[in-house]
């Protein structure tokens, strides 16, 4: 379904960007995983990939320094062919009170989970029009949409990446690329492995469960499979935030 097409996933060593990646490859994809610090775990997965039988690389990038990620899929465009489809998946969390935030919290949440997209998406633009039908999948949030006493930051910038999710759509439909946005609830991952135990929130999840990251991934295979489907923000999260 997607042989011949390479895909990057940003934050694609673990976790739901893992497991998009392993999704996606499974569909024929060859991936480029970009990764932050944890080059076993990317190499780890990387090698999962290729047992799907396709190519599979990973890259240390810098997601929130634009000369970064320009050299980065400079890179990748050479060595795995021109990207068709791009998963912004990286994130990270500095959470707190705003009260009793630092400037140091908030930029590093911001500049990761939202500049880092924005940077990805202007860097690709020339390979997605090449490719005539590209895809832009950005993992948001359920904090998002309905925000999250002590993730001011994180829900801001997930907030963010729904507008720019809709404003790229928009931007880009006319060209057949598409770009929409899923926003996951309690999935269980390193990032909530901590919160998983008697979390009063798990209790207002209608489906009664956390979620996996494979239910994210079925959302992404689904959305860059869907040629006429832009703009939409695709909540898997059990029923959390209806």
């Amino acid at each position: 379904m997607l042989n011949g097409k390479t895909a990057i996933v940003t934050g694609g060593s673990r976790g739901i960007g893992r497991a998009i990646a392993l999704r996606l490859s499974s569909l024929g994809a060859d991936i480029a995983i970009i990764y932050a610090g944890n080059s076993e775990a990317a190499e780890k997965t990387a090698e999962e990939c290729r047992a799907n039988g396709v190519r599979a690389i990973p890259y240390r990038c810098d997601i929130s320094s634009g000369d970064d990620v320009r050299n980065t899929v400079k890179m990748i465009n050479s060595e795995l062919g021109n990207i068709s489809v791009l998963i912004n998946n990286a994130g990270v969390t500095k959470d707190g009170l705003v009260a009793m935030m630092s400037e140091d919290s908030w930029d590093k949440v911001l500049n990761t989970n939202l500049k880092g997209a924005y940077l990805m998406i202007r860097a690709v633009i020339p390979c997605l029009l090449r490719s005539k039908g590209g895809r832009i999948v950005n993992i948001s949030s359920v904090s998002g949409l309905m925000g999250n006493a002590g993730q001011a930051n994180y829900s801001a910038s997930k907030a963010g990446l729904i507008g720019l999710t809709k404003s790229v759509a928009r931007e880009l439909a006319p060209k057949g690329i598409t770009c929409n946005a899923i926003a996951p609830g309690f999935i269980r991952t390193d990032m909530t492995k901590d919160i998983e135990d008697n979390n009063p929130l798990l209790s207002s999840i209608p489906l009664g469960r956390m979620g996996e990251a494979e239910d994210v991934a079925s959302a992404a295979a689904f959305l860059i499979t869907s040629p006429y489907i832009t703009g939409e923000v695709i909540r898997v999260d059990g029923g959390l935030a209806m």
